[in-house]
Parts: C-alpha cells; structure tokens; sequence
C-alpha cells in the first residue's frame, strides 16, 4: 500500500471514480475525523462512505479530476473539479438531469498509508445554482 501522501491522494480518487468504494476501507483510517462534515452525515470513515454513496447514487457519472497534489510531511492537498449529471436524489432535491461542474479542495492527513484527517471545500452554493435550487445571482 502506498504510503506517500500523493499517492494515497491519488488512489483514493482513482477508486472513488471507477465506483470502487472499497477504498474507503483501505485508505481511511477507523479513526478518521472529517473536520468540514455535512449535515446528517457522520465526521468518521462511516461518514465518507455514506457520502459518496449518496453522491453516486444522485450523480451516476460522478468524477472527480485531480488537477495537482502537492504534499509537506504527512499532509497532502488536491485541488479538483467534481462533475456529474443530477439523475437521483440530492440533498431533498429530485433528480433535474442538469450537469455540475464545481470547484474543490482537499487536505487530506495521512498515516501509515491511510487518511486520519479531512479539510475541505466545495463550491456547494455553485452545485446548487446549476441544480436550479439556488437562483444565480444576476450580473451587477
């Protein structure tokens, strides 16, 4: 198992996109902690699970494209594009067939091979203004 933090980075996208969520077994740790955790949506490994599943189901072409990694120590940070198409339910929101295409960071602790710690950001009010749940703001 790889234990670079890139590389973990790395696999972790790779099995997440080819709907191999048998990753989150081996790239995160039982004692992880999500520190930007959603509602309803537990802060430790079950939690990650739970939200890709949901994501998946509501978005069957989900992607995520890592652009660049870099890595200090045991920290690794990713900036991504996340991409699908809304064909099931998200969030309380019925399936629209709209595309999204949002912005993201991750900074990801790494140990012995396996993610501990999650920092992260995605451009949430972006995704739900091309689901048409938020209206865009018109131009100034």
């Amino acid at each position: 198992m790889p234990a670079d933090p890139k590389s973990v980075m790395r696999r972790f996208f790779d099995g997440v996109n080819s709907g191999d969520l048998s990753v989150i077994d081996d790239l995160v740790a039982d004692d992880f902690v999500e520190h930007e955790p959603l509602p309803g949506i537990a802060p430790d490994k079950e939690g990650v699970r739970q939200f890709f599943e949901s994501f998946r189901s509501a978005f069957p072409d989900f992607h995520m494209e890592l652009h660049e990694s870099i890595a200090e120590g045991d920290l690794a940070c990713g900036r991504s594009t996340t991409t699908g198409t809304h064909q099931g339910e998200f969030m309380g929101i019925s399936p629209t067939g709209k595309r999204i295409e949002v912005q993201g960071y991750d900074l990801v602790r790494i140990r012995d091979g396996q993610a501990t710690e999650h920092w992260g950001l995605l451009d949430g009010l972006t995704m739900m203004q091309q689901l048409g749940a938020i209206p865009e703001q018109a131009p100034a």
